[in-house]
Protein backbone atom coordinates (compact mmCIF):
# COMPACT_ATOMS: atom_id res chain seq x y z
CA UNK A 1 0.00 0.00 0.00
CA UNK A 2 2.70 2.17 0.70
CA UNK A 3 4.21 1.33 -2.55
CA UNK A 4 1.16 2.39 -4.45
CA UNK A 5 0.75 5.65 -2.67
CA UNK A 6 4.12 6.99 -3.91
CA UNK A 7 3.80 5.78 -7.36
CA UNK A 8 0.29 7.65 -7.26
CA UNK A 9 1.95 10.31 -6.00
CA UNK A 10 4.63 10.55 -8.56
CA UNK A 11 2.03 9.58 -11.02
CA UNK A 12 0.02 12.82 -10.65
CA UNK A 13 3.24 14.61 -10.49
CA UNK A 14 4.40 13.53 -13.53
CA UNK A 15 1.30 14.51 -15.10
CA UNK A 16 0.84 17.91 -14.19
CA UNK A 17 4.85 18.42 -15.28
CA UNK A 18 4.32 17.50 -18.86
CA UNK A 19 0.97 20.10 -18.35
CA UNK A 20 3.10 22.57 -17.35
CA UNK A 21 5.69 21.59 -19.75
CA UNK A 22 3.39 21.26 -22.36
CA UNK A 23 2.77 25.44 -21.85
CA UNK A 24 6.48 26.49 -22.13
CA UNK A 25 6.73 24.49 -25.15
CA UNK A 26 9.95 22.57 -24.30
CA UNK A 27 11.38 20.26 -27.10
CA UNK A 28 9.82 16.78 -27.20
CA UNK A 29 13.22 15.51 -26.23
CA UNK A 30 12.45 16.61 -22.79
CA UNK A 31 8.92 15.86 -21.95
CA UNK A 32 9.73 12.25 -20.56
CA UNK A 33 12.79 13.81 -18.10
CA UNK A 34 10.00 16.38 -17.13
CA UNK A 35 7.82 13.79 -15.87
CA UNK A 36 10.69 11.46 -14.21
CA UNK A 37 11.92 14.67 -12.12
CA UNK A 38 8.67 16.01 -11.73
CA UNK A 39 7.21 12.29 -10.18
CA UNK A 40 11.08 12.15 -8.16
CA UNK A 41 10.47 14.90 -6.48
CA UNK A 42 7.13 15.07 -5.72
CA UNK A 43 7.54 11.39 -4.66
CA UNK A 44 10.46 12.48 -2.38
CA UNK A 45 8.63 15.28 -0.72
CA UNK A 46 5.75 13.26 -0.02
CA UNK A 47 7.68 10.32 1.31
CA UNK A 48 9.83 13.08 3.67
CA UNK A 49 6.58 14.26 4.75
CA UNK A 50 3.95 11.51 5.47
CA UNK A 51 7.08 8.62 6.60
CA UNK A 52 9.32 10.68 8.17
CA UNK A 53 7.06 13.85 9.68
CA UNK A 54 9.38 16.55 8.01
CA UNK A 55 8.07 19.94 8.07
CA UNK A 56 6.54 21.47 4.22
CA UNK A 57 9.21 23.67 3.73
CA UNK A 58 12.16 20.97 4.68
CA UNK A 59 10.47 18.26 2.73
CA UNK A 60 10.44 21.06 -0.46
CA UNK A 61 14.19 21.87 -0.26
CA UNK A 62 14.70 18.07 -0.65
CA UNK A 63 12.55 17.36 -3.33
CA UNK A 64 13.83 20.80 -4.93
CA UNK A 65 17.73 18.95 -4.55
CA UNK A 66 16.38 16.17 -6.39
CA UNK A 67 15.03 17.85 -8.91
CA UNK A 68 17.88 20.55 -9.11
CA UNK A 69 20.48 17.62 -9.65
CA UNK A 70 18.39 15.12 -11.85
CA UNK A 71 17.69 18.25 -14.48
CA UNK A 72 21.81 18.67 -13.97
CA UNK A 73 22.22 15.11 -15.12
CA UNK A 74 19.64 14.38 -17.70
CA UNK A 75 19.89 17.85 -19.32
CA UNK A 76 23.27 16.24 -20.82
CA UNK A 77 21.34 13.60 -22.08
CA UNK A 78 18.60 15.53 -23.72
CA UNK A 79 20.90 18.39 -24.50
CA UNK A 80 18.54 20.85 -22.68
CA UNK A 81 19.20 24.06 -20.23
CA UNK A 82 18.89 22.94 -16.74
CA UNK A 83 15.60 25.25 -16.41
CA UNK A 84 14.16 23.55 -19.32
CA UNK A 85 13.92 20.45 -17.29
CA UNK A 86 12.97 21.81 -13.93
CA UNK A 87 10.77 24.40 -13.90
CA UNK A 88 7.71 22.90 -15.51
CA UNK A 89 8.54 20.00 -12.64
CA UNK A 90 9.03 22.30 -9.84
CA UNK A 91 5.41 23.74 -10.57
CA UNK A 92 3.63 20.53 -8.92
CA UNK A 93 5.06 21.15 -6.00
CA UNK A 94 3.34 24.92 -5.69
CA UNK A 95 1.95 24.87 -2.38
CA UNK A 96 -1.73 26.09 -3.95
CA UNK A 97 -3.69 25.25 -0.42
CA UNK A 98 -1.40 27.53 1.45
CA UNK A 99 -1.55 30.18 -1.40
CA UNK A 100 -5.31 29.96 -1.80
CA UNK A 101 -5.82 30.01 2.55
CA UNK A 102 -3.58 33.05 1.87
CA UNK A 103 -6.06 35.39 -0.49
CA UNK A 104 -8.97 34.04 1.36
CA UNK A 105 -8.01 35.29 4.41
CA UNK A 106 -6.76 38.65 2.74
CA UNK A 107 -10.54 39.19 1.16
CA UNK A 108 -11.79 37.96 4.94
CA UNK A 109 -9.87 40.68 6.94
CA UNK A 110 -10.64 43.32 4.49
CA UNK A 111 -14.16 42.56 4.55
CA UNK A 112 -14.24 41.90 8.39
CA UNK A 113 -12.01 45.00 8.97
CA UNK A 114 -14.67 46.47 11.93
CA UNK A 115 -15.19 43.53 13.87
CA UNK A 116 -11.96 42.93 15.78
CA UNK A 117 -12.77 39.06 16.86
CA UNK A 118 -13.49 37.66 13.11
CA UNK A 119 -10.00 40.16 12.12
CA UNK A 120 -7.74 38.66 14.43
CA UNK A 121 -8.52 35.13 13.41
CA UNK A 122 -8.27 36.24 9.86
CA UNK A 123 -4.89 37.95 9.98
CA UNK A 124 -3.48 34.73 11.97
CA UNK A 125 -4.75 32.62 9.40
CA UNK A 126 -3.26 35.15 6.61
CA UNK A 127 -0.07 35.76 8.37
CA UNK A 128 0.06 31.42 8.53
CA UNK A 129 -0.22 30.75 5.07
CA UNK A 130 1.39 33.27 3.80
CA UNK A 131 4.55 32.34 6.14
CA UNK A 132 4.02 28.97 4.86
CA UNK A 133 3.39 29.23 1.26
CA UNK A 134 6.54 31.76 0.52
CA UNK A 135 8.70 29.39 2.74
CA UNK A 136 7.86 26.65 0.17
CA UNK A 137 8.52 28.54 -2.76
CA UNK A 138 11.70 30.05 -1.56
CA UNK A 139 13.11 26.48 -0.47
CA UNK A 140 11.86 24.96 -4.05
CA UNK A 141 13.95 28.46 -5.59
CA UNK A 142 17.17 27.08 -3.39
CA UNK A 143 17.04 23.32 -3.92
CA UNK A 144 16.30 23.44 -7.89
CA UNK A 145 19.23 25.98 -8.42
CA UNK A 146 21.71 24.73 -5.55
CA UNK A 147 23.33 22.48 -8.22
CA UNK A 148 23.72 25.29 -10.73
CA UNK A 149 26.16 27.19 -8.15
CA UNK A 150 27.78 23.95 -7.30
CA UNK A 151 28.95 23.09 -10.27
CA UNK A 152 28.64 26.07 -12.79
CA UNK A 153 30.92 24.96 -16.03
CA UNK A 154 28.74 21.75 -16.04
CA UNK A 155 25.39 23.62 -15.71
CA UNK A 156 25.85 26.07 -18.50
CA UNK A 157 27.88 23.47 -21.00
CA UNK A 158 24.55 21.42 -20.89
CA UNK A 159 24.57 22.58 -24.51
CA UNK A 160 27.39 22.72 -25.47
CA UNK A 161 29.69 19.92 -27.59
CA UNK A 162 32.45 18.89 -25.53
Amino acid sequence: MIAFDILTDGFFAAVAGIGFGAISDPPLRAFKMIAILAALGHACRFCLMTYLGVDIATASLFGGLVIGFGSLWLGKKVYCPMTVLYIPALLPMIPGKFAYNMVFSLIMCLQTVNEPDKFGGYMETLFSNSLIASTVIFMLAVGATFPMFVFPGRAFSLTRHQ
